[in-house]
């Protein structure tokens, strides 16, 4: 172990936010040892903004809630954490942890109970990356390197902790984040790292819960570096692993999409995660449409149950939660609207409130070479820049382009061919209604009978008559005033 000091590092007091500071202080306060740990410390060593802070400490979860009453909640089963809230901000603290007495592991080896406590050099030894492994005291302006971590830095090299076979049986994840931090850092990988990195070595990621692996491949779409981990997840076979019906293959359309995803984080634009799945879901639901459509259900339909399978199968591999289902389908919908909207719905189609997504998804479409938006990626984007008399005009010149464009498809539908005429079979055989046929009012076959009335002759087949005549039974009727 050597200890550095912070300045040497890089590292300083004004570069943290209050809120580590806080739980760090009052740690100390009450008598425990306390450091930042983790992701925090390396990106400041590397010029980089942290998106948040850990903590560790020699004090038990228990320990921790009783350092700061309410504002902790103790989280975890299978790896028990500490959260602590400061502010707005919230805080992991985690215990030092020691190797496990007994071993509680699944058949592949991924360890299922991690609550030993220990102290900080067993803590060290458990942690997955050397480059997080450093651990910081900000009060006392010190790193404490068990590891030569700073050569790892400096060097620009992903290294793991112990045996990599061992550490990846442990948990599969470490995978994922091994790509993951390769591709944010544009680190190397060790290589006694790629020579245990196998296709058979993924497979152990079948064993990891769904909801954890959604939760995993949100930190993929939202690091960054999306468009550079996207080739990497395909080379190293963990792309089958996450997408169910997926094609390992970057299409154009899914690649502009990494691009736009990355640039919106740089430039600190908000993102929803679930807008990429349905970026890489889209192809599967058009072929799903199709399937269904050459069926001859309804195109309404076909999208709907196409939009259920094809969430329904990625589900067996990550579980995305309903709220973000029910987006994904919202804009595959809002793709139908936008291609061929109705005038008169125009404007309230613009204020809907999955307009800008399915644009934004229309729009990419379009940019990627799909022929099938017919420009209105481009007309939408015109539309949103318009003062309020030119967003009327544009709309009733796409009223009368949309007339016209009727007239020629109905005229081209009524021209005969001269050629020898193809019969084309419907796409659904149904059975013609039945017409019931008028009969006529008179038979020619049978000559008109009159009746003579009044000194005029009326027709047996005068509509008076026809009338039915009702028999009453006046035995029944009460004749006189009635109460």
């Amino acid at each position: 172990m050597q200890t550095l000091r912070a300045s040497k590092c890089g590292l300083s007091t004004a570069q943290l936010p209050s809120s580590i500071l806080d739980v760090i202080d009052a740690l100390n306060k009450a008598g425990f040892e306390a450091y930042i740990v983790g992701g925090g410390v390396r990106d400041l060593m590397l010029g980089l903004n942290p998106k948040d802070f850990d903590a560790v400490t020699d004090a038990t979860p228990a320990q921790v809630k009783e350092v700061f009453g309410r504002r902790c909640r103790i989280i975890g089963r299978r790896f028990e954490l500490a959260h602590v809230y400061s502010g707005r901000e919230l805080i992991e603290v985690a215990t030092f942890r020691a190797p496990p007495k007994k071993a509680v592991t699944s058949a592949s080896g991924m360890i299922l109970r991690d609550n030993n406590w220990g102290t900080i050099e067993q803590d060290f030894a458990r942690r997955d990356f050397s480059i997080n492994a450093m651990y910081y005291q900000p009060r006392k302006g010190i790193v404490l390197d068990f590891c030569n971590a700073i050569d790892d830095i400096e060097n620009k090299t992903l290294r793991l902790l112990g045996d990599p076979t061992l550490r990846f049986e442990e948990d599969p994840v470490r995978m994922l984040r091994t790509l993951r931090f390769a591709a944010k850092l544009n680190f190397s990988i060790a290589p006694e790292i790629l020579e245990i990195f196998t296709p058979e070595m993924t497979q152990l990621l079948r064993d990891i819960s769904p909801h954890r692996l959604y939760d995993e491949s949100q930190k993929l779409f939202t690091m960054g570096h999306l468009n550079r981990v996207l080739p990497m997840l395909i080379d190293f076979d963990i792309w089958r692993q996450l997408f169910a019906d997926i094609r390992p293959e970057i299409s154009t359309f899914i690649e502009h999409a990494a691009i736009n995803t990355d640039q919106r984080i740089q430039i600190g634009k908000t993102i929803n995660p679930a807008f990429f799945y349905a970026v890489l879901l889209w192809k599967p639901f058009l072929e799903r449409c199709e399937f269904y459509l050459s069926k001859g259900v309804v195109a309404a339909e076909a999208r709907a149950q196409a939009g259920l399978d094809v969430l329904k199968r990625q589900a067996t591999r990550t579980i995305i939660p309903r709220f973000a289902e029910t987006f994904i389908r919202e804009v595959w919908e809002m793709q139908t609207r936008l291609l061929n909207p109705k005038p008169q719905q125009i404007q309230a189609l613009s204020s809907h409130a999955r307009f800008r997504a399915g644009f934004d998804f229309l729009l990419l479409r379009e940019k990627s070479g799909d022929n099938t938006t017919q420009g209105m990626g481009m007309w939408w984007d015109s539309y949103q820049l318009m003062s309020t008399d030119e967003k009327e005009r544009a709309i009733s010149q796409y009223n009368r382009q949309r007339a016209k464009s009727r007239r020629k498809a109905a005229t081209e539908d009524t021209i005969e061919p001269k050629s020898v005429s193809v019969e084309i079979e419907p796409l659904v055989n149904e059975p013609e209604p039945r017409r019931r046929e008028r009969k006529s009012r008179t038979r020619p076959d049978r000559p008109v009978q009159t009746v003579s009335a009044g000194g005029s002759e009326i027709a047996y087949d005068h509509p008076i008559l026809k009338r039915k005549r009702v028999k009453r039974d006046l035995n029944h009727v009460v004749f006189g005033p009635t109460q």
